[in-house]
């Protein structure tokens, strides 16, 4: 029998593989293309080089939350060196988990950090 997968096992992720994951989130991209939305939505701030990008992809692929898609676009919008990924249930269910936890760390924060009079008892 194979055993449960618990997503908070693989918690916290890194920074570039939770982007990643956001990335992957609305649908199947190719290497370039992650690096490029994860840059134009950091505002520059995380611009990922082709190690750290295809090393993320490779520990993701490992430990099953991404995969290589078969699908490819029409052979006039691709390029054949491309390879496309996409997120599997498993990787759906981690990146929902680490936001999860992303956000009650936030809300943490906020309240440790809020004016004494707007603090609740």
């Amino acid at each position: 029998m194979k055993p449960r997968f618990a997503p908070e096992d693989l918690l916290p992720l890194t920074s570039v593989h939770f982007e990643i994951l956001v990335c992957l989130a609305d649908g199947e991209r190719h290497g370039y293309a992650i690096k490029r939305e994860i840059a134009e939505r950091t505002g520059g701030r995380l611009e990922l080089g082709p190690g750290s990008l295809y090393g993320a992809i490779r520990k993701l692929t490992a430990d099953g939350l991404i995969e290589e898609s078969e699908h490819r676009p029409e052979a006039h919008l691709d390029d054949e060196r491309r390879r496309y990924y996409r997120l599997t249930s498993e990787g759906r269910a981690v990146v929902k988990a680490e936001a999860a936890r992303l956000r009650s760390l936030v809300e943490l924060a906020e309240t440790r950090f809020a004016p004494a009079r707007a603090r609740r008892p």
